[in-house]
């Protein structure tokens, strides 16, 4: 342990921060791991989470107390923001497939210290891909909140600079964060950073920030955060770095049954009953859950304002084919 680090940990414990002074004692952790004293990095490691355990508790019945709200600093500031989201994986409509592998995401994050009794690590690289709006921000918004972690969303574009020394600094700044300070962290739009190497758009940063990243990947997490990389377009990733994460989640499209609950939950109280639902079927084809959610949003508002209790099917078919109409717009500029 360095002078600065002493330094750090004993001006932690006068400000009263104990969460900084658990950061710096994973930070010395992890430099403990890298020099390959295990024994004692393990031990540190359980002692933060004994720490925080019993700083949890008297907790309130039905949910663990949050740990305070760890923000970014210095640098880290202009490239992550934080957040600490409330909403849960029972609050969205999932695939059965998808939500399956998500809760099993989270019992081996609550679980990770047995899964290090017996020489295992939980799952802690995500990659999510689909069409966007599918659902895969709200993932990570679900994931922190079931962990009571906060989230962390990091912004690619924020990363690259005109000279690469600057860039790697940046990446070696969030790297060490990720190590450091247990959290859910997002890198939105990954396809940015993670395009094929030899590509012939590919220029010579974005060839030495993929390399980075990958050796990134191959680092040893001391705090077990959760890092979800997310993509509209998985394929323009490169191979290499699509192998190094632990699980793969492809989100799709709703099926008709899926687009009425997504859209039945979100009317709440002035959804409708009937037949009406019947009428609706084609206008869900090809809409995402994001779009879905917005038709639905437009004509509650409009229920309220007109101080109506239920939606009508034909006003909630004429927001979903203005989705629709919308959407073939977008589709043609594109092209």
């Amino acid at each position: 342990m360095s002078a600065k680090q002493v330094l750090a940990l004993l001006s932690s414990h006068i400000d009263g921060d104990e969460e900084q002074l658990l950061s710096i004692a994973l930070q010395i952790a992890a430099q403990e791991a890298r020099q390959g004293r295990a024994e004692d990095a393990d031990k540190l490691k359980r002692l933060v989470q004994k720490a925080r355990d019993q700083r949890g508790s008297g907790k309130p019945a039905g949910g663990q107390t949050p740990i305070p709200l760890a923000r970014p600093r210095g640098e880290l500031q202009g490239l992550v923001d934080s957040s600490y989201p409330r909403v849960s994986l029972s609050g969205m409509v999932l695939e059965r497939d998808v939500a399956k592998r998500l809760a099993r995401i989270v019992h081996q994050q609550q679980e990770r210290l047995t899964l290090h009794d017996h020489g295992q690590t939980p799952a802690t690289h995500m990659l999510l891909v689909g069409p966007p709006g599918t659902g895969k921000t709200m993932t990570a918004s679900a994931l922190a909140a079931e962990l009571r972690l906060p989230l962390f969303t990091v912004r690619l574009e924020a990363l690259f600079s005109r000279f690469f020394g600057e860039t790697a600094g940046k990446l070696r700044l969030l790297f060490d964060q990720i190590a450091q300070t247990r959290g859910v962290y997002l890198l939105d739009e990954f396809d940015a950073i993670g395009a094929r190497r030899g590509d012939p758009n590919d220029v010579g940063e974005i060839r030495r920030v993929l390399n980075s990243v990958l050796a990134f990947m191959e680092e040893p997490n001391s705090t077990d955060s959760l890092v979800l990389a997310a993509t509209n377009h998985v394929e323009i990733l490169d191979q290499a770095l699509a192998r190094r994460f632990d699980e793969v989640i492809e989100y799709t499209l709703p099926d008709a049954v899926s687009a009425r609950a997504i859209i039945e939950r979100r009317l709440g109280k002035f959804k409708f009953t009937g037949k009406g639902w019947g009428t609706l079927e084609t206008a869900f084809e090809g809409l995402s859950q994001g779009e879905l959610v917005r038709a639905a949003d437009a004509v509650v508002k409009d229920v309220i304002l007109e101080g109506a209790s239920k939606v009508s099917p034909t006003a909630l078919k004429e927001a979903l084919e203005n989705r629709q109409t919308l959407k073939g717009k977008f589709r043609r500029l594109s092209i």
